[in-house]
């Protein structure tokens, strides 16, 4: 019996995994958090011992948390996924104004410079990677939400796609060849505010083709 006893305890113990420490979550945050910023400045192939000085830890640190550099990026886009459906959420939740609820998102995705970032999901980068495809998703999912009630409640035109949505903040939160990202910081709010007035009901014009969807993204991609 005590055997047995000893049996399922040691099963038991084997299946618990230990939780990692405090320190050690926030000097990963703090990796992400130095990498996203590096990565708007001076793009993905930043070197790796400046993300971990930024971020005021020690290289094996920043290889103990990243091996690769494919591991740092997604963690990255994971990260900006994340916050940006954070503040879509919260935009649902708290504006009246369906409208208003857009134009804050907008501006919200403007501010964790998603532009900037777009270009690293070029090249090699592994687009389909589970961790990615599920958060992906729940982006989608609260962007779909957000133009669905506005465009319900008669505030955003409909002949506009949650695809346009995207591509256009992301066009426009992309700095221009040869330009740096702080210098192009100041007009990017002006030039959402002049896209934002085109979005909204009633159209002052009728739109060339049809509406952009996330799917018609994903086959041109």
């Amino acid at each position: 019996m005590r055997g047995a006893d000893g049996a399922g305890g040691g099963a038991v113990a084997a299946r618990r995994v230990p939780r990692p420490r405090a320190d050690a979550l926030r000097n990963r945050e703090r990796l992400v958090t130095a990498a996203r910023e590096m990565f708007v400045e001076f793009g993905c192939s930043v070197p790796y011992d400046e993300v971990a000085r930024r971020a005021g830890v020690g290289n094996a640190t920043l290889y103990r948390n990243f091996p690769e550099r494919a591991d740092l990026v997604r963690e990255v886009v994971l990260s900006l996924l994340a916050r940006l459906t954070e503040r879509a959420e919260l935009a649902l939740a708290e504006e009246a104004d369906a409208f208003e609820a857009v134009r804050r998102f907008v501006y919200a995705a403007a501010d964790e410079r998603v532009g900037a970032l777009c270009p690293m999901l070029d090249g090699t980068f592994d687009k389909d990677h589970p961790d990615l495809v599920v958060e992906r998703a729940r982006l989608e999912e609260a962007v779909e939400d957000l133009v669905r009630r506005a465009q319900t409640a008669g505030r955003l035109r409909p002949d506009v796609g949650v695809g346009d949505l995207m591509v256009g903040v992301s066009q426009l939160t992309r700095p221009l060849p040869g330009t740096g990202c702080q210098d192009f910081a100041p007009f990017v709010h002006r030039h959402l505010q002049l896209f934002l007035d085109g979005l909204e009901a009633p159209a002052r014009s009728a739109l060339p083709g049809a509406a952009v969807t996330l799917e018609d993204l994903r086959r041109d991609a």
